[in-house]
């Protein structure tokens, strides 16, 4: 998913993306760690859209807050 994707998205759909990518991520690390992982660029891919979605809910609750 690219990065405008994600700044569009609400707080809400931002955890529920934030799990989803938890998720995934955790199911690579295993096939990563048993070799059963045919790319590994996924892996890192998966990584990077977690921080990106982590720094945007980071933004939002920031912004709500009043702090910036």
């Amino acid at each position: 998913m690219e990065l405008d994707e994600l700044r569009q998205m609400s707080p809400a759909d931002l955890r529920v993306k934030e799990a989803e990518t938890r998720e995934d991520l955790f199911r690579l690390r295993l096939k990563l760690k048993t070799n059963q992982l045919d790319n590994a660029s996924n892996y890192r891919k998966a990584r990077k859209e977690l921080a990106w979605v982590m720094t945007l809910l980071a933004q939002a609750t920031n912004a709500g807050a009043g702090k910036v």
